[in-house]
């Protein structure tokens, strides 16, 4: 079996992590000058493993490597969250690029672009997969400011390089390592989770529309606060999704704005982000259409309220072989610490399994943490991960 170098994987990990370090995480939002060094340092690194890198036109740097027969392909994306962890997605990257070195063959590694969505989301995968066109990236806009993804491609030196393009023919599969970023793993004491599934997401913008007018002189009896319409939808949903929702269903809202937002104006306008995710399409569809239930009763009331469907991912189910070959590698590593478990969050996996079998692991996030710079993982579990990744990688390839 191949045989890792732990040191080396927690040593260029930590250095990684320099590239926008912020407390104990990481602030390196895509395409930013931080983001743009990670990406030509990582080049740096695969070059100096023996594979031939790139970094294609929306920033993905891929690692190929020499060798006849079918590859594996490893990877997972290196941007961040604002001022978040060191290990999300990063953790991927760089035991893609300690497994290349361990086996020394027909192991291939990416770091994809944007996964975090400051622009778009999974943009590095799906435009490897071709589901990312031209008109996808003239529309994209940057969520936080609203730069458009054509300058922030110009500006990060990426415009006019060629994106690259996945050849089936050359892959196996997909493996992609993440940690948790929840608690299961580390409250239950396990070490290692083998993905069954990665979870749906939808996503939404809902806007309403009130009168702007004096805060001191409106009286209450004709006011149309486009404020106090969004508090109240957002505990009708509180209210009405635990009736429709699975076990494993959650929903956020993730952003209030309130126009103009000043202390002695009623709420002309006001608008939510809001998002729900679960793995069961049925479920999915019920806590949609409660959604579309629920605004069209938000508008019996003296505001309107519009509902924007802004993004709807498909739930996916990692490959069965994919799935046993890292749950056998698991075990021989962590005999009975280890558990196939569904991913709440979104990944890169899903992306890649529109044109390959893909599968995924994760090692526990402490206090099931992230996307916060407080998240961490052991360095033990760490090593540990790498390993087993790298056992599974070997077998897959040697069925």
């Amino acid at each position: 079996m191949p045989r890792i170098d732990g040191a080396r994987v927690v040593a260029d990990l930590k250095r990684l992590a320099e590239f926008g370090r912020y407390k104990t995480g990481v602030h390196r939002p895509t395409y930013s000058p931080q983001d743009m060094q990670s990406r030509h340092w990582l080049a740096d690194r695969l070059a100096a493993a023996g594979l031939t890198s790139e970094i294609d036109g929306v920033g993905s740097v891929i690692g190929r490597a020499a060798g006849s027969g079918p590859h594996l392909l490893l990877g997972s994306h290196i941007e961040t969250q604002p001022h978040a962890g060191w290990l999300d997605g990063a953790l991927g990257v760089i035991f893609g690029l300690e497994v290349a070195r361990a086996l020394g063959r027909n192991i291939d590694v990416a770091a994809w672009a944007d996964e975090e969505g400051h622009f778009d989301n999974f943009v590095g995968s799906r435009s490897f997969v071709g589901m990312l066109s031209e008109a996808n990236i003239d529309r994209a806009r940057n969520r936080y400011d609203g730069t458009p993804l054509r300058d922030a491609l110009q500006g990060a030196g990426l415009a006019g390089l060629p994106r690259a393009r996945v050849d089936p023919a050359r892959y196996r599969g997909y493996l992609e390592a993440h940690i948790e970023q929840g608690d299961e793993l580390d409250t239950s004491g396990k070490r290692l989770g083998v993905v069954t599934s990665i979870v749906a997401i939808y996503q939404y913008r809902i806007r309403f529309h009130g009168v702007q007018n004096h805060a001191g002189t409106t009286r209450m009896a004709i006011r149309k606060d486009a404020g106090l319409a969004l508090v109240r939808l957002a505990a009708a949903i509180d209210r009405r999704f635990p009736e429709v929702a699975g076990p494993r269903s959650v929903w956020t809202t993730g952003r209030i704005a309130l126009e103009p937002g000043a202390p002695s104006i009623v709420p002309g306008a006001a608008e939510m982000l809001f998002q729900f995710r679960d793995a069961d399409p049925a479920r999915l569809a019920a806590m949609h259409r409660a959604l579309e239930q629920l605004v069209a009763d938000a508008n019996t009331g003296p505001c309107k309220v519009e509902l924007q469907t802004m993004s709807q991912s498909t739930p996916k189910v990692m490959d069965a072989a994919f799935q046993d070959a890292l749950a056998a590698a698991a075990e021989a590593r962590a005999p009975g610490n280890w558990v196939r478990m569904p991913s709440g969050a979104g990944h890169d996996a899903q992306v890649l399994a529109e044109k390959m079998p893909a599968g995924m692991l994760f090692v526990p996030s402490i206090g099931g943490i992230s996307h916060h710079w407080s998240e961490d993982t052991r360095e033990d579990d760490i090593v540990l991960g790498c390993q087993v990744l790298a056992d599974a990688a070997a077998a897959i390839l040697a069925s």
